[in-house]
């Protein structure tokens, strides 16, 4: 018979306890893991036992300490090579300890007890559907009564029955394993551990932080025979150490946790208590603010607390002593002494390379990228008077603060200047402004305020605009007296011939309506009007979130703008304007109480539009397959993008597993040989299961990892057990391991982690940016991002991926990032064939915002997406191979023309219909015309060419479209000749002598 031998211990894990399980004496049962993980289906946790001969009937007892009930799942009993024991009888169950009777066993040797069986569920998708195995059937009703069986009985005093031996309990792996940490004392155990401390309101556990507390509404077994609040630990010089202590609230809750160090010394020498920090209790946010938590217990729970120490690395070896002084609202000060020993050894990364020594939770107080300084390629701020200028565009300002004209590469914006006005029934308040104050400039941001009064009504304006276009401006209210107001608005006027088009309020992206009216539905916060040489996106901000993913997230509306919903916008057209009013409707402003209006601004372009780099950055995306073959990277892949679900990048948001990023590295170096770049799949919004940091991000409440209601795959519902917010799941059909990612809370010191992180995969792995797919941070993440990616490795990329399906909208909700992205892949939902050319144009494209895309959804249209320089990506799962289009490319040398669109009114060629468009790459004597037809039946239509602008001879030009393989025939025709369009196909045509 096989013999599956027990496997590798956990540290020789053993439990050797003198206590004592209803009766039964628990002593030396190992807690290991196979060599060879079992198949998963079976659970992810099993027991061992040992039969000396064949039986009718065997039974156990299991100590297994859980956490679940036990009595709503399912148990299978098979041998070492997989043949199941049919008959199992429950005679007593609890969390505590089973013992169960079962049997035949036909064989002597090892059988296996599994009792958290699952379905597996293989693949991708947005969670783990299924639920654990049901209780397993009831045994044969004669082999029940041959043996006597009753629930509750004691199986030793029949004789009949077999006692078989328990020899360990296993997990599947050992990211499975609950040892030592997850295995909580018993019933009777709690009871003397507190008897034995009933004076103390609280008991403290020091623990190493190679075992991080996890449970936080039991103790565990492992801390049963602490005898003091000792700490001691082994550290080295420059090591950025940590270590936890367990605050258990015995009857009482704990309020207002307070946390203080004492220097740690030794001899002469002295660790200053500032290096020392508690992570629950304070830190820095994720925008650079020092901020202060609150930490409370609730009785009969455990709190761990996770502490840092900075030691540096010129530290004089030795063992340190000090003290952490741990009190409450209702605790005096009770001590956790420590002794930290250093060593002479320098450890150069501080300890980040090996995650078990938890260095990297520094990580969360970073400040890395908060500069106030221009990032690449933009400028530093100018100003001159009154006016503030950015790469490309200026901002004239009133003296009462507000954007008298704002230009975009020349183009003037603006019809009148911008408005905020306060209004009664008997008209608008006059209010006379102040002289402007600039408070603040340098090459990053300028800031000004400003004043105006009245009689009734008093506003101050606070402004600060920044080198990328951003412009931010809050506007408080204060009434000198009680008073009703009949509305307050702000307009901004656009000339009539820059807004012609819109998105965003109620207006998909497209022709700017002849009037629009909106009201406060559905999650949106702002819109954009311009064209593509000039443009101008606002927010309307004051709610508790101001980003993407504003479906998902549902921030309440701004209270001021939106007014209990008597707010909106009213967009109408004149003669010379088109006037965008964003209003309140009436409200009642009290004396004294100061309102704030805040909106934010971003010119567009963005920045200047660099096609050469959209036809020369050709991406390779496949999520489970991410490494090119030699034949398509002889295709011309420039750029590998590694999504995450893979052996190279195989936990969604966590690409920092050692084993991971070892495999990564490697393949970016042989990528980086044959000349092609590298980014990840890595961002915020769910994190993987796998985090090494885990246990100390769920010991910060819900900080970072968001609440919820738990259930999903089980490896969450056994460790985590509750409050956690199931996502996206991916199965390694490979190994039988999983993915389960939960919910990140938002804006946390998570993302301070992250912008390290980032730093860390430059340095280390040598990756070349970041594949970001729907992200729910704000523009000040993605402009710390950016900056970090400029001081460690400039020439890094970052592509922007969003399924408008689930965004909603996501180019208005993205352009504040736009200045950061290099690249658009919009997106999923995009239905391409259904868009017409201006909808493509503003929310596909990217031109207007001084960027270009990659089509996703159903692999796009080929010959539309050319009129905006658009491909597929290779080799996307229902995408055409985009091979084809860039041997055209290289062929004609597109990445050395200039792109002029039918968007621009100088564009060079045109059609005689209105839905047939046409885009020119123009080189020295050769043009290559994009023709794409949006026309509903098949048509005919003849070329307008200016052939000044192309400097070509019209007697010796000459037409001709290449063949191209899936795309189009050879054909040839004269420049007056007609040419026959389909619906929703097109041409690529060379206009060359």
């Amino acid at each position: 018979m096989k013999q599956e031998t027990i496997g590798r211990s956990l540290a020789l894990a053993t439990l050797s306890l003198g206590s004592t399980l209803h009766g039964n004496t628990i002593t030396a049962i190992p807690y290991s893991i196979p060599e060879t993980p079992w198949k998963e289906g079976y659970g992810l946790h099993r027991a061992v036992i040992e039969a000396s001969q064949p039986v009718d009937a065997a039974y156990v007892v299991l100590p297994w300490r859980r956490r679940d009930d036990p009595t709503k799942k399912c148990i299978i009993i098979t041998d070492a090579n997989h043949q199941p024991v049919l008959n199992i009888f429950r005679v007593s169950m609890d969390s505590e300890q089973a013992t169960l009777v079962f049997g035949p066993l036909p064989t002597a040797g090892q059988y296996f007890i599994y009792y958290l069986p699952f379905p597996v569920q293989t693949g991708s998708c947005g969670g783990y559907w299924q639920d654990y195995l049901p209780p397993e059937p009831a045994p044969n009703t004669a082999w029940v009564e041959a043996h006597g069986l009753t629930a509750g009985m004691d199986p030793a005093s029949h004789p009949a029955l077999v006692a078989v031996r328990l020899s360990a309990f296993q997990s599947r792996t050992e990211f499975d394993s609950v040892y030592p940490m997850e295995l909580p004392i018993t019933r009777a155990e709690k009871t003397g551990l507190l008897a034995r401390n009933e004076s103390l309101p609280c008991l403290l556990f020091p623990e190493d932080r190679r075992y991080p507390i996890r449970m936080p509404e039991a103790i565990p077994v492992r801390w049963l025979d602490r005898a003091d609040n000792h700490f001691s630990g082994q550290a080295m010089r420059n090591e950025y150490y940590t270590f936890q202590v367990g605050v258990y609230a015995t009857t009482d809750p704990l309020n207002h946790l307070n946390i203080t160090f004492s220097d740690l010394r030794f001899e002469n020498e002295t660790l200053s208590a500032a290096r020392l920090t508690c992570f629950n209790t304070g830190g820095i946010d994720c925008y650079g603010k020092t901020v202060s938590k609150t930490v409370n217990v609730p009785a009969d729970t455990v709190q761990a607390l996770w502490m840092g120490v900075d030691i540096p690395h010129d530290a004089h070896p030795g063992t340190y002593s000090g003290t952490v002084l741990i009190a409450a609202e209702n605790l005096h000060p009770m001590p956790v002494n420590i002794e930290l020993t250093i060593d002479e050894a320098i450890l150069e990364d501080r300890g980040d390379s090996e995650l078990w020594r938890h260095s990297r939770l520094r990580w969360l107080n970073s400040t890395r990228g908060t500069a106030d300084t221009p990032i690449p390629p933009y400028p530093p701020l100018e100003r001159s008077d009154n006016h503030v200028t950015c790469l490309g565009r200026t901002v004239d300002l009133t003296e009462g603060g507000m954007p008298k004209q704002i230009q975009s590469f020349g183009s003037d914006i603006l019809a009148s200047p911008l408005q905020f006005i306060a209004e009664t029934l008997d008209g608008p308040i006059t209010l006379q402004p102040e002289p402007m104050q600039f408070t603040h400039e340098n090459a990053g941001s300028i800031s000004w305020k400003s004043r105006a009064t009245s009689d009734v009504l008093d506003i101050e304006c606070e402004a600060t605009m920044e080198f990328d276009g951003y412009l931010h401006c809050a506007l408080t209210l204060t009434a000198r007296h009680d008073m009703d107001l009949a509305d307050t608005r702000l307009e901004l006027p656009f000339r009539r011939e820059i807004a012609t088009h819109m998105m965003g309020m109620g207006v998909p992206g497209g022709l700017c309506p002849e009037k629009h009216d909106w009201t406060w539905e559905g999650p949106q916060d702002g819109f954009w009007m311009g064209n593509a040489q000039a443009g101008l996106h606002c927010e309307l901000r004051g709610s508790t979130y101001h980003g993407p993913l504003l479906n998902r997230i549902r921030p309440p509306h701004p209270p001021t703008w939106s007014n209990e919903g008597r707010g909106g916008l009213r967009v109408t057209r004149s003669a010379d304007r088109v006037n965008a009013k964003v209003y309140t409707g009436a409200w009642t402003l009290r004396a004294g109480e100061p309102v704030t209006f805040e909106f934010a601004l971003i010119v567009t372009p963005v920045k200047p539009l660099v096609p050469a780099r959209q036809f020369t950055d050709r991406y390779f995306h496949n999520t489970t397959h991410p490494i090119p073959t030699e034949e398509q990277r002889a295709k011309g892949i420039t750029v590998v993008n590694i999504h995450h679900g893979n052996m190279l990048n195989p936990y969604i948001n966590y690409p920092l597993l050692p084993d991971a990023t070892g495999r990564m590295k490697e393949q970016v170096a042989d990528w980086h040989k044959h000349g092609i770049k590298t980014k990840i799949y890595y961002t915020l919004r769910e994190l993987s299961n796998h985090v090494h940091e885990l246990w100390a991000l769920r010991s910060l409440g819900y900080e970072v990892l968001a609440d919820g209601g738990g259930g999903g795959y089980p490896w969450l519902r056994e460790h985590l057990r509750d409050h956690y917010w199931p996502r996206w799941y991916h199965h390694h059909d490979d190994n039988g391991n999983a993915c389960a990612a939960i919910a990140n809370s938002g804006e946390s010191r998570w993302y301070n982690y992250y912008i390290e992180s980032l730093a860390w995969l430059l340095e280390h792995v040598d990756i070349d940016g970041l594949y970001l797919d729907d992200v729910s941070y704000d523009r000040r993440i993605v402009k710390r991002m950016r900056r970090v990616m400029a001081e460690v490795k400039p020439d890094c990329l970052i592509d922007l991926h969003s399924n408008t399906g689930f965004s909603i909208g996501p180019a208005t909700q993205y352009t504040e990032f736009f200045p950061y992205i290099d690249k658009l892949w919009f997106g999923e939902s995009f239905h391409y064939n259904e868009m017409s050319p201006d909808q493509w144009l503003v929310e596909v494209s990217g031109i207007p915002f001084g960027l270009m895309g990659d089509m996703l959804h159903a692999g796009g249209n080929r010959w539309l997406g050319m009129v905006y320089g658009m491909t597929a990506r290779m080799p996307w799962t229902d995408a055409p191979d985009p091979e084809p289009i860039w041997k055209v490319w290289d062929e004609f040398g597109i990445a050395d023309s200039r792109m002029v669109g039918y968007w621009n009114p100088d564009c060079p060629v045109t059609t005689d219909h209105p839905d047939v468009k046409v885009t020119a790459y123009i080189r020295k004597g050769r043009t290559l015309l994009a023709i794409g037809s949006w026309a509903k039946e098949s048509t005919d239509i003849t070329l307008t060419i200016d052939w000044g602008a192309l400097d070509l001879d019209p007697a010796k030009a000459k037409l001709s479209a290449p063949a191209i393989e899936e795309f189009q025939d050879a054909h040839v025709w004269t420049p007056e000749s007609p040419i026959h369009v389909i619906p929703l196909r097109g041409w690529l045509v060379y206009l060359e002598l």
